[in-house]
């Protein structure tokens, strides 16, 4: 990729971590798609600066990463941070039209991923050995991924400040630096308790470490690596065949609550979306679960009345 690529990817990259405050994976998988597109150009068009790109070459790019064997939801990325390049672009005055404006991305079934049951849930979580030396970590974290709803990467990251015991609300601080109030169960608060008190207050705690709530045996904050293997590993021991990952409990969180008629607006607020729209995919499991009961016990829908 050209200096010209590389120095308005750099700007761009300051743009999304200083202006938008967006997470270091959501900065590098945009920036990945920008050298992408600088790289394409390159090939195809020749010296071609981000600044002399009309939306016919960004069409020609469009078409070609359509062809290759990538899913929708890749390409739809692709496009999102190709988009977010030229809005960028378009806020500094470097062009006064955005070529990118008028771009699609393919259209989006949304499907949402396997979802546990409550059974399923206490299954995994009454599975976890409780006399192995993080069985009590490895419980409390899974208590809370399921009582609040919690990202991964909001898991890992939860400080010892941020948990209000005593009106039983956790204080979370989710993409883009945002804030939230979230309350935590009984259940979570117990085995939370349980251990800091007879775990983590016997651990070494390494430098740098000490206000994470949750450490691996090195005294350290755990990475999202691990917390995807202790999933693995817990699910593996009860023999649920679901390809279950920590978003999977935020994904059962959220459903159960509006299938219990949860109002929409208080599961957004506490799942940190910022839209409705996002959690209104949700909606759709809840209608499922009415046409469902409708057809078990409504009397003129059941097969033997």
């Amino acid at each position: 990729m050209s200096k010209s690529w590389e120095s308005y990817n750099k700007q761009f990259r300051h743009y999304l971590k200083i202006e938008r405050s967006l997470s270091e994976n959501s900065i590098e998988a945009y920036c990945r798609d920008v050298q992408r597109l600088g790289q394409f150009v390159e090939s195809t068009f020749g010296g071609l600066s981000p600044l002399d790109l009309s939306s016919k070459e960004l069409q020609t790019f469009v078409q070609t990463i359509g062809e290759l064997e990538l899913s929708e939801f890749t390409q739809a990325r692709m496009i999102s941070g190709i988009k977010a390049f030229y809005r960028f672009l378009m806020y500094e005055g470097q062009i006064k039209k955005d070529p990118a404006q008028l771009l699609e991305a393919p259209r989006l079934g949304r499907k949402l991923p396997d979802t546990l049951s409550f059974h399923e849930i206490n299954q995994i979580l009454e599975g976890i050995p409780l006399g192995e030396p993080q069985g009590h970590r490895n419980r409390a974290m899974l208590e809370l991924l399921y009582s609040s709803g919690l990202r991964v990467s909001e898991l890992i990251s939860l400080k010892k400040s941020q948990i209000f015991e005593d009106i039983g609300f956790l204080r979370i601080v989710g993409k883009g630096n945002k804030e939230r109030l979230v309350p935590v169960g009984k259940d979570a608060l117990k085995y939370l308790n349980i251990y800091q008190q007879e775990v983590r207050s016997h651990q070494d705690i390494a430098r740098g470490h000490e206000e994470y709530v949750f450490l691996n045996r090195r005294g350290k904050k755990l990475s999202r690596v691990m917390i995807f293997m202790i999933i693995k590993e817990a699910v593996s021991q009860v023999g649920i065949q679901k390809n279950v990952s920590p978003h999977t409990f935020r994904h059962s969180f959220a459903t159960h609550l509006i299938e219990g008629g949860a109002d929409l607006r208080a599961v957004q607020e506490m799942l940190g979306h910022e839209s409705i729209t996002t959690t209104e995919i949700y909606t759709h499991l809840d209608r499922d679960y009415l046409r469902q009961v409708l057809t078990d016990f409504h009397p003129r829908n059941q097969k033997n009345a």
